[in-house]
């Protein structure tokens, strides 16, 4: 297995999985359908006085019956903003990496919060109060299972041929809640969830018409609230999402 740079700023933190799965516990397996599963990214800072209205919408996407299977969401709480006052406890210079980059390849007009993206292109619906219509297109099934010896990743690309691809993986803090003390959200209580709390990306590996990869997660033990996991594959060169999964991850 290649480990590389994480591209668009996830981090490497290559450690057991023990905190995941205990010894002899049954495997988790989440598997996408052989239709895209859109990735929906909200770049979001405790900070930020136009933030709470989305990270509400966000967690309403909790009682969405097309959640897992039409779309997996992720929350990536950006650290541009700690200067006004507050200092964003799940936020990482990473998250505002990745956005920048995002708007450094044209997909996004500039760098703000609240900011939404859908397959990796800006998605300004939210702010028109619009709905977001996930496409479905047949792309190939992707399946990520959790055991005692790790984490594995499958994926079997419906039609296309494609080159060296990357599996992103992150691990989401759902029911989080936070005290603000000072800044622009100062004595309000916010609440968040899918969350992104430690994130890591490995290559695949090609094998016959299927693609391949098997490693270690993050221990996250320093938040409360319940876990979930997603999983999204891209080219090399290119932060477009081509399938994703994910789930609740079981006590």
């Amino acid at each position: 297995m290649t480990r590389i740079p994480i591209g668009l700023g996830s981090l490497l933190l290559m450690v057991s999985a023990a905190a995941l799965a205990e010894p002899g516990s049954v495997p988790t397996r989440f598997t996408s359908g052989k239709d895209r599963v859109a990735l929906v990214e909200l770049y979001t800072s405790e900070g930020c006085s136009s933030c709470p209205p989305a990270d509400r919408w966000l967690s309403k996407l909790k009682s969405d019956p097309r959640l897992w299977r039409a779309f997996v969401p992720v929350a990536f709480h950006v650290d541009y903003w700690d200067y006004i006052g507050w200092k964003d406890r799940f936020a990482r210079p990473a998250f505002s990496d990745r956005q920048r980059r995002y708007a450094a390849a044209r997909r996004a007009r500039t760098v703000y919060t609240p900011g939404f993206f859908q397959n990796g292109e800006e998605w300004t619906g939210w702010f028109r109060g619009e709905s977001f219509d996930p496409d479905t297109s047949p792309v190939g099934t992707l399946q990520i299972r959790l055991d005692d010896a790790g984490f594995t990743a499958e994926f079997a690309p419906r039609h296309q041929d494609y080159g060296a691809l990357v599996i992103h993986f992150a691990v989401l803090g759902m029911g989080l809640r936070s005290e603000i003390k000072a800044g622009e959200n100062a004595g309000s209580t916010l609440e968040h969830d899918f969350v992104a709390l430690e994130t890591m990306a490995v290559r695949l590996d090609k094998q016959g018409e299927r693609y391949f990869a098997k490693t270690t997660l993050p221990i996250v033990d320093h938040v409360e609230g319940d876990r979930a996991i997603v999983a999204w594959v891209v080219e090399m060169d290119d932060p477009t999402p081509i399938q994703a999964v994910g789930g609740i991850l079981p006590d």
